[in-house]
């Protein structure tokens, strides 16, 4: 029963974070909708702005992208369960990070092997 609980705790801060992060998108899509003047001079504030945007944009997409992929996680139920290894996800890890795919053990090791792969580059 605890378990169930939690479940629905984590359903829930993750539905809500759903619910901001589309209305912080579409706000930031309603922001870039105006006009900029293309001819303007290098560091206007208008095209910084702008830029700073995209940039709130494209990252607001990425994480809704995640919210949405643990809410089907939780549909499945394999909500919890590392991807990688199969075992469950430290429970410390998805309170802090509801929408974790990865146990600590394992995230340790992706994020070994992506720093090696940068350096043979």
């Amino acid at each position: 029963m605890a378990a169930e609980i939690r479940l629905e705790e984590e359903r829930r801060r993750l539905e809500d974070e759903r619910a901001d992060l589309l209305e912080n998108i579409q706000h930031l899509r309603d922001l870039l909708k105006t006009d900029v003047d293309a001819s303007t001079q290098e560091g206007d504030p208008d095209i910084y702005e702008r830029e700073r945007n995209l940039a709130f944009l494209e990252g607001a997409e990425e994480r809704l992208e995640t919210v949405e992929r643990a809410l089907r996680m939780i549909e499945r139920g394999t909500y919890g369960i590392c991807e990688r290894c199969g075992q469950r996800i430290e429970p410390e890890r998805i309170q802090a990070l509801p929408d974790a795919t990865l146990c600590m053990r394992c995230q340790r090791e992706v994020e070994r092997l992506a720093s090696k792969a940068r350096r043979m580059q």
